[in-house]
């Protein structure tokens, strides 16, 4: 890898090559981030949206917001019929570490938050509840009652679903930036199998303790792994 080659792939910004029918031709690693929380294809037909008319550069000033990120700019290299090339350019976290609260944590076990919703929801609830935990979690800092009420909201917007997957697991690779210091991410992921109406779910809290995405099949809760 030369030095231009290493710049490239080290930019906090994601940099994005596709070829003409939408076929991922390279991903730097922040990049490789954001894909693994964005269709392949939303990020084919935002480059698409701003490139220019004919072949060159087009840099093009944006307030755009997906999931958990936010970009102020976008630029799109159309070199030729073959190939498409986008750097987005990150601002701030829509969540941003002012925004998160730690008040009202306690050190917890997850796993029993988490059980204690499912049994809860299974009384009333005909779907199949499957459990994916990484069991290296250790207890950590959380705002019990507020996570537990976030959880039943999330339950209730896939009632309708017939098997609902609960993943606990550990971020590689990502981190929230809290009063200065980078803390892992614990994320706890809700997955249908059958599309519901995740805009139905809405959950506003100007003191949250974690940060809440959601997708057509899946709504997701990440908070920062605070261990003392």
């Amino acid at each position: 890898m030369n030095f231009f080659e290493e710049w490239v792939e080290l930019d906090l910004n994601p940099i994005i090559s596709f070829s003409s029918s939408g076929k991922l031709v390279y991903s730097n690693q922040e990049a490789q981030f954001l894909l693994s929380r964005i269709k392949q294809k939303e990020l084919f037909d935002i480059a698409l949206k701003y490139a220019p008319q004919s072949f060159g550069i087009e840099t093009t000033y944006i307030d755009l917001n997906i999931k958990n990120y936010s970009f102020y700019a976008i630029t799109v290299r159309y070199h030729d019929e073959d190939e498409i090339h986008m750097k987005l350019y990150k601002s701030a976290m829509v969540k941003k570490k002012s925004q998160l609260s730690t008040k009202n944590t306690n050190i917890t076990n997850i796993f029993t938050l988490v059980d204690l919703a499912i049994s809860t929801r299974k009384i009333k609830s005909n779907a199949k509840f499957i459990k994916n935990y990484d069991p290296s979690i250790p207890e950590f800092k959380i705002n019990a009652s507020e996570f537990i009420k976030v959880l039943n909201l999330i339950y209730d917007v896939f009632e309708s679903s017939e098997m609902l997957t609960t993943s606990v697991i550990l971020k590689i690779g990502e981190y929230i930036r809290l009063e200065g210091k980078k803390h892992s991410i614990i994320s706890v992921e809700v997955l249908s199998s059958t599309k519901c109406d995740t805009e139905a779910f809405t959950y506003k809290d100007e003191n949250a303790s974690f940060i809440v995405t959601k997708d057509e099949d899946k709504i997701t809760i990440d908070l920062p792994l605070l261990l003392k």
